[in-house]
Parts: C-alpha cells; sequence; structure tokens
C-alpha cells in the first residue's frame, strides 16, 4: 500500500454524543469530521461498523456484510420524513458517557420499525426504485442476513444450531415457507441496510470531501452465531449439526496460561481456494466500499492458525495449521487490485508472517504501551519506528494512556514499570509537573517518529483514564459503552493536534 504520512483519531461511531442513547451517523458524526478536518487529521479510524453481537461487541457480529441499524440517525430520518417531530418528541434520558445498550437498543429498534411503517404508507423522499435497485445490488449477501435475523428473532433469540432442523439445514421448502410467513419483517431488515448505505456513503462523502479518510476494521474470523456460517457452511469445518468441529484462539503465552479460547468456527481455507477465494473477495469488496483503509485483525492467522478442538475449554490444546498465505492476497489482489491493508500483527510474529506483509507491502502496527517489556531495542519504542508502520499511543484494547501510566504500578511488574518511568521521563522530556500532561507527550513521540501513520484513541486526546477504557480483552461484559459528552472536545483539542500535524509533517491534504 502506498503511505503517505498522516495522522487521525480512532473512535467508534458508538462513542459519539447523542441524544438517543448511543451515538450515530447523524450530526455528531458530521461535527467530528469538521473537527478532524480542521485539526489537520486525515483519518478516522473505527471499530467494524457491522451489527453488534454477543455482548454487544462489533467483533462477534451476525454479518460481515451488514451495517449495524443501531448507527442510524433518527435526525436524518426525522429529515428525510420517514419519523415525525412526534416520534422524537418522547425520548427517555440516557447516560452522556456511556452507553447503555438494554435501553437504547429497544428505543432505537421501536423507532427504526416507525421509519419502516411510515416508508410502507409511502411518506418520505425515498422510493420504492431506490430500495429495489439496492436489494438487486447486494441481493448476494442481503436476502440471507435479512432472513437470518428474522428467524432468529422467531426463534426466540437462541443460535442458529437450535433452531428446527429444517431451517438450521436450509431445507428449501422449509427456507421458501419461511421468506412467505415472515415477509414483511424481512423487508423490514432490508430496509435497514438501505437506510444504512444512505446514511454511511453521505458521511463518508462529507470525510472525503475534507481530506479525511475512514480507516475501517476487519477481523479474521466471524461468529459461529452469523448468517455468514448459516448461509455457508460448507466453507467452515462444521459438524452435520453446524457446530463448529475446531475453533480460532492464540496459544498460552506471557499474559496467559491458557491462551485465548476465540471460539469463532475456522475457514475450510481448501474449498476456498478451489473457487479462487470468492467468498474472501465479496468480503474484502464490501468493506472497501465502505473505508478507504482496513486493518485486518489477526493478520499472523493467514500465515499460520491456532486451531483448537471445540470440545476443550482452554486454548491449551491446540495446534498450528498453515494458513492460505499468499496464495489468498494474491488472488485478491488479482482481482480487486492493490488492497490499502494495514495488518494487526501484534503478538509473537513469525518470520513467516513478516515475508508475507513484505510481500504484498502491508504496514504493520506498534502500541507505544507495549514497549517496556525488553530494552532500547524494543521495536514499539518511537525511535526504533520504521516508516511503513502504523503506530499507537494504545488501541481499543488497551487502557487509556493516561489509565496505563497511573496504574503500570500494580498491572506491570517491577523491571517494566522501571524502564517506562524511565523512557517517559528522559525521551518525552516531562519536566515538571509533565505528568500531568502524559497523554499530549506520548502523543507528541508517535506523532514525531518516521512511522508513516500516527493514530491515537480519543480518550487519550482528552487525557481520559481507565475509566473510559473501551475494551477489556477476555471480560465478558461491560466493554464497548464508553462514549464522550457533547462539550468535551474543545477548539485548543483541535489546535494542538494541528499544530503537532504540522511541526512533524501530517497535516491532512484538505487542511488549509
Amino acid at each position: 500500500m502506498q503511505l503517505k504520512r498522516e495522522s487521525g483519531i480512532l473512535l467508534h461511531v458508538t462513542s459519539l454524543p447523542s441524544p438517543y442513547g448511543i451515538g450515530d451517523l447523524g450530526p455528531s458524526a458530521y461535527e467530528f469530521a469538521d473537527f478532524l478536518a480542521g485539526a489537520g487529521q486525515g483519518l478516522w479510524q473505527m471499530l467494524p461498523v457491522v451489527p453488534a453481537g454477543h455482548g454487544y461487541s462489533p467483533y462477534s457480529s451476525p454479518s460481515t456484510f451488514a451495517g449495524s441499524p443501531m448507527l442510524l440517525s433518527p435526525d436524518l430520518l426525522l429529515k428525510e420524513g420517514l419519523l415525525s417531530s412526534e416520534d422524537l418528541g418522547s425520548v427517555p434520558t440516557f447516560p452522556l458517557e456511556w452507553v447503555d445498550f438494554q435501553k437504547a437498543i429497544p428505543f432505537k429498534q421501536d423507532l427504526l420499525m416507525r421509519a419502516f411503517a411510515a416508508f410502507e404508507a409511502g411518506r418520505g423522499a425515498i422510493t420504492r426504485a431506490e430500495f429495489d435497485a439496492f436489494r438487486e445490488k447486494h441481493a448476494a449477501w442481503l436476502a440471507d442476513y435479512a432472513l437470518f435475523e428474522t428467524l432468529k428473532e422467531a426463534n426466540g433469540g437462541v443460535e442458529w444450531t437450535e433452531w428446527p432442523k429444517a431451517l438450521a439445514g436450509r431445507q428449501a421448502k422449509a427456507m421458501a415457507a419461511a421468506r412467505a410467513e415472515h415477509a414483511r419483517a424481512i423487508e423490514m431488515q432490508e430496509f435497514w441496510q438501505f437506510l444504512f448505505a444512505r446514511q454511511w456513503s453521505a458521511l463518508k462523502t462529507y470525510c472525503n470531501e475534507r481530506g479525511v479518510r475512514i480507516f475501517g476494521d476487519l477481523p479474521i474470523y466471524v461468529a459461529q452465531d452469523s448468517a455468514d456460517v448459516w448461509a455457508e457452511p460448507h466453507l467452515f469445518h462444521l459438524d452435520k449439526a453446524g457446530r463448529a468441529k475446531v475453533v480460532a484462539g492464540v496459544p498460552p503465552d506471557y499474559f496467559s496460561e491458557t491462551g485465548q479460547r476465540w471460539g469463532n468456527p475456522i475457514y475450510r481455507w481448501d474449498v476456498m481456494r478451489k473457487n479462487d477465494y470468492a467468498w474472501w473477495r465479496r468480503r474484502m469488496a464490501r468493506i472497501l466500499e465502505l473505508v478507504d483503509v482496513v486493518r485486518l485483525d489477526h493478520f499472523r492467522g493467514f500465515e499460520a492458525y491456532w486451531e483448537v478442538p471445540a470440545s476443550e475449554p482452554t486454548a491449551v490444546k491446540g495446534r498450528w495449521v498453515k494458513g492460505p498465505g499468499e496464495d489468498l492476497f494474491e488472488s485478491l489482489t488479482r482481482q480487486l487490485g492493490e488492497l490499502p491493508v494495514v495488518a494487526e500483527n501484534l503478538g509473537v510474529i513469525t518470520e513467516g508472517v513478516t515475508n508475507l506483509m513484505a510481500r504484498f507491502g502491508y504496514p504493520g502496527m506498534a502500541i507505544f504501551q507495549f514497549a517496556f517489556d525488553t530494552d532500547a531495542t524494543n521495536e514499539f519504542l518511537p525511535h526504533n519506528y520504521v516508516p511503513s508502520l502504523a503506530a499507537y499511543t494504545g488501541t481499543h484494547d488497551n487502557d487509556t494512556f493516561v489509565g496505563w501510566w497511573t496504574d503500570t504500578q500494580t498491572t506491570l511488574d517491577a523491571e517494566v514499570v522501571a524502564r517506562a518511568k524511565s523512557y517517559c521521563r528522559e525521551y518525552l522530556q516531562l519536566g515538571h509537573h509533565g505528568e500531568r500532561e502524559i497523554h499530549w507527550h506520548a502523543i507528541r513521540a508517535v506523532m514525531g517518529s518516521v512511522a508513516a501513520l500516527a493514530v491515537f484513541p480519543l480518550q487519550d486526546v482528552l487525557g481520559y483514564g481507565a475509566d473510559a477504557r473501551m475494551n477489556v480483552p477476555g471480560k465478558s461484559s461491560g466493554n464497548w459503552g464508553w462514549r464522550f459528552a457533547p462539550g468535551v472536545l474543545r477548539a485548543e483539542h483541535g489546535q494542538r493536534l494541528r499544530y503537532l500535524a504540522r511541526v512533524y509533517g501530517r497535516l491532512s491534504d484538505g487542511a488549509a
């Protein structure tokens, strides 16, 4: 991928302010795009914008192709005549700095059902012809996704392997009957995807016109309980009931004695290879419709992946299996052209992974917080960065920088703490009372490095502590909910970012 020197902010859409309980694609998203452009930032990095799955995680979605209806803006639906002022006249009181998913989701769903009823009644600016054209264009994934969501609700929300066998096994007669019985509910799901496409396309165009590119995220695996697995079970290692025979994860390491058992079904790469990776081509083409740059999560798994028998409770008894490697990316490049990919290459990375990235010119990642478990040669220290790199103060899976700095003494061993404190105080030149702005010192260090891309979670720009963390890996609840309150992101934040972007040659193309 051709890299230019630029910087940006990591902020998921759900973390935006909104009176409707969860961030959306409405006014606050446009205000944030304006903030980025004014601050000279060329990247808005987001988490996957797919429907959230278990634990409200965007990394365990019921579809890798769909957009999340929860991101739809009621304000924009009001402008299009699909909601009325009466529909928005009684909005519950929601937390300003946290998404109360159990309260926000039913509220948003009710509004979206009203919007669909308005469309059925012929109200609003959207025509049936526009909707039908969208359905035809995206039929390859949309029909199965809409039916999946409808059947899941009709079956009490249980995993698809627990549905009646005829539906779980996609028997033609049962599928036809289900489509007839649930025709309106299916069309409503499709309509919500149409609305998502409209709102998303408008926001992306607005960003791009202001020199801001959307930096998306594509997990390597899909969820077991997803339309992706249900619709094409032959692409995964499943038993006759549709359950995974082997699952994904990572082996035991410094951070976990039992490794990580993710539970995602593993691809049958042999089957995918026979039709030139058509499913992956469709998946990659879909994400590139939505974003300008994409982070490929767990890139290591494309070279070799950790396979765990589904019967095992932990990831200890797994094995390394060779992945598709160059064959996959040669196919995708041949079909789609050069891919604007950043490889998430964190963890224990082999020479094979490094060679695969180099073969296709994919930059890797470096996380400043990970830099202190060895000596001054650590590759995550800013003075050791290379140009082909996306460098971060932290990601959605890390503590905020202030939280990390504050909590190092309780979460890391003494030698790591000593190295971190020494490096930050000396290399970052904190000076008198400098710890009060440790987050800005970290941002400056990453900005000033030779890494082509420099990205910071908004929490680090705001100087927030550990209670603003987005996700704690391995924690089953309480994640993904952080958002910032109206008014906390001020002009001086943008001015400071713009100054650093100018000093270190990272001003976006749209910045005057």
